[in-house]
């Protein structure tokens, strides 16, 4: 029986641009808590999908996403600080 095997030694040829770069993630650092606030929002909704939502579901939907607009806008108000990179917007 033959055996089946990749003719190349690398079949993915391993890169140095793979890892995420420093500005990558540092950019990833400063949308964390929006991230996260997303991602509890996400799971708050989850939660009500095959059911009728609670009051204790409906507080949660609520808090979650007061929590995203506040760091979105913590987001934006920061970026507005940032200089920036290009010319006049």
């Amino acid at each position: 029986m033959k055996s089946i095997a990749a003719l190349q030694n690398v079949v993915t040829p391993w890169s140095d641009g793979l890892e995420p770069t420093v500005a990558e993630l540092n950019a990833i650092e400063i949308e964390l808590p929006l991230i996260l606030a997303e991602r509890d929002l996400l799971d708050a909704e989850i939660v009500t999908l095959d059911r009728m939502p609670s009051e204790v579901d409906e507080q949660r939907l609520r808090r979650a996403r007061r929590r995203v607009l506040a760091a979105r806008t913590a987001l934006e108000n920061r970026a507005g600080h940032l200089p920036s990179s290009g010319g006049a917007a």
